[in-house]
């Protein structure tokens, strides 16, 4: 089975700092680009990085760019989000993902379970 595993949310007041962690098994992961979305209560699920398989490639939303830095370690198969100055409008469900490629087989979106990030005072 593809997994993510993504953990490393909390609570943190603004101006804080969290780092999240994308961990992936099951498939090739240096093949795969990987990416970080959120969702706040009542609204869609919005794209906030994400980076090429290689890691030479990032893109940012503009909510977070300047804030977020997307890495990743393609020997633990893992993805990490730093994410500095944190406002309280960053509060949501942060989901990683990747869309699964297999041959003779539909495209498959991939989703981890979600960790809450919560920005308070």
């Amino acid at each position: 089975d593809v997994q993510l595993q993504a953990s490393g949310g909390g609570l943190v007041q603004p101006g804080g700092s969290l780092r999240l962690s994308c961990v992936a098994s099951g498939l090739p992961f240096d093949d795969y680009a990987i990416g970080w979305f959120r969702q706040a209560p009542g609204k869609e699920r919005e794209g906030v990085s994400c980076i090429s398989s290689s890691g030479s490639s990032t893109y940012y939303a503009d909510s977070v760019k300047g804030r977020f830095t997307i890495s990743r370690d393609n020997t633990n198969n893992t993805v990490n989000l730093q994410m500095n100055s944190l406002k309280p409008e960053d509060t949501a469900v942060y989901y990683c993902h990747t869309l699964l490629i297999r041959l003779g087989r539909r495209p498959t979106d991939v989703w981890g379970q979600g960790t809450q990030v919560t920005v308070s005072s």
